[in-house]
């Protein structure tokens, strides 16, 4: 674990902030910078900050509330919501492990979750039922439901921006990715880390989240910051804390792009802390946006120049099924 000045100064040269606004613009020069930096810093960590993005604090602040409202109803008002991982509902403690998507025994993750996904049919029977069903929606906290549905419509939007940036970053056509986002899956996770009164004390090996790489395309993060927070990991660098800048969203992309770069990018490698021992009452709540891309989409690896190895091609969604089995808690 890595907190000191020195391994926070690390992290912070390896994860960028970059400002969108500029590369909105069109500013001369501004788009071929922060290409490059984008580049460098996906070699290196699989982690960006983003700034200038447009989404208004109070817009996440107000998911927040809501959320919290949600969150601390007693567990017999929650259970009547519960459903798996990859479901549309509560996921309760123990629901979750994800330090199982890299093969990893470890306890169930110390957090709570509300999971929204794609929900607008595509007119498949079978992909549908699978892939785009109906949201649920908590009776208790009617607020919740026009502000997530506000929320989501921005990070869609910004996710595709963000899936063009970096196909110029790759020094492809700008909708080499987007081309595959015309009716893609999505997640959205309502993310509660409780303190140890509510979860009690971790076990051995026990985090609020454990070591795994995201599945899909780009993962956009707006986090709070914590002693039991976000860390991320480097070869270079081993575990440290991830940087927070309260403008920006972190954004990280996962294994679908990863694959899809031939490795040229690293998936972003992180966990989130347990609550720690001089704050055991610490309480954060995360919204996670996990973007994809058009069901049974075939994922190849870029070849050389731009990528590094070639990956045996997958479907898509048969990799995300898969992903998203392992880490469930029977």
């Amino acid at each position: 674990m890595a907190s000191s000045a020195g391994s926070s100064a690390n992290a912070r040269s390896r994860v960028p902030v970059i400002d969108l606004g500029p590369w909105r613009s069109g500013e001369a020069g501004a788009r071929e910078r922060i290409a490059a930096r984008v580049d460098e810093a996906l070699q290196a960590a699989g982690f960006l900050l983003i700034t200038g993005h447009g989404v208004d604090p109070r817009l996440p602040a107000r998911i927040r509330e809501a959320a919290r409202e949600f969150f601390r109803l007693p567990a017999a008002a929650k259970e009547p919501y519960a459903v798996a991982v990859g479901g549309r509902g509560w996921l309760g403690p123990g629901a979750e492990a994800n330090s199982y998507a890299e093969g990893a025994a470890s306890p169930p993750d110390l957090k709570e979750s509300w999971s929204f996904a794609a929900d607008e049919p595509t007119g498949d029977p079978s992909v549908d039922a699978e892939w785009f069903r109906p949201n649920a929606w908590p009776a208790e906290v009617p607020a919740l439901r026009p502000l997530v549905i506000e929320y989501t419509a921005r990070m869609r939007a910004l996710s595709d921006e963000l899936l063009e940036l970096l196909a110029t970053a790759l020094g492809l056509e700008a909708d080499r990715f987007t081309r595959h986002t015309g009716h893609p899956t999505w997640g959205f996770n309502l993310n509660w880390y409780p303190g140890t009164e509510v979860l009690g004390d971790p076990l051995p090996g026990q985090f609020r989240i454990g070591a795994h790489t995201d599945f899909g395309t780009v993962t956009v993060l707006d986090r709070e910051p914590g002693s039991g927070g976000l860390q991320i990991h480097t070869d270079a660098d081993g575990w440290q804390d991830a940087p927070y800048d309260p403008a920006a969203l972190t954004v990280n992309i996962g294994d679908l792009m990863a694959r899809w770069t031939g490795d040229r990018w690293r998936a972003g490698r992180h966990r989130v802390l347990p609550p720690p021992a001089d704050a055991p009452a610490e309480e954060l709540v995360s919204l996670v946006y996990f973007y994809e891309c058009d069901p049974h989409t075939r994922v190849e690896s870029l070849p050389p120049p731009v990528g590094r190895v070639v990956h045996e091609p997958v479907d898509s969604h048969t990799y995300l099924r898969a992903k998203l089995d392992a880490i469930t808690v029977a």
